[in-house]
């Protein structure tokens, strides 16, 4: 049972990514950091682990003369968190 839970959830931070992307279309860096209340460095390394996993899509771009990256969770990303907590849900026995 345990071993249907995705490890690459396992972090508070990448839950919480993961949660605000399942419900919005693309959210910038700074406004997911304030969201989740973490540092710049968290932030960082959490995305890109979930990019890597190809959960995540990054967009980088330039507002004006300002970088500017953006998340949206990916259709695979999309399934693997819904199965993610498909599986929480029966081993709490929901």
């Amino acid at each position: 049972m345990i071993s249907q839970l995705n490890k690459e959830f396992e972090s508070r931070v990448r839950l919480g990514i993961m949660s605000v992307l399942m419900v919005n279309d693309w959210v910038d860096f700074s406004e997911m950091k304030n969201l989740l209340e973490i540092t710049d460095g968290n932030m960082a390394s959490h995305s890109t682990a979930l990019e890597k996993a190809n959960y995540i899509e990054v967009k980088k771009e330039f507002v004006g003369k300002k970088p500017k990256t953006s998340y949206r969770v990916t259709q695979s990303g999309r399934t693997a968190f819904t199965e993610h907590l498909d599986a929480l849900e029966k081993l709490i026995g929901r």
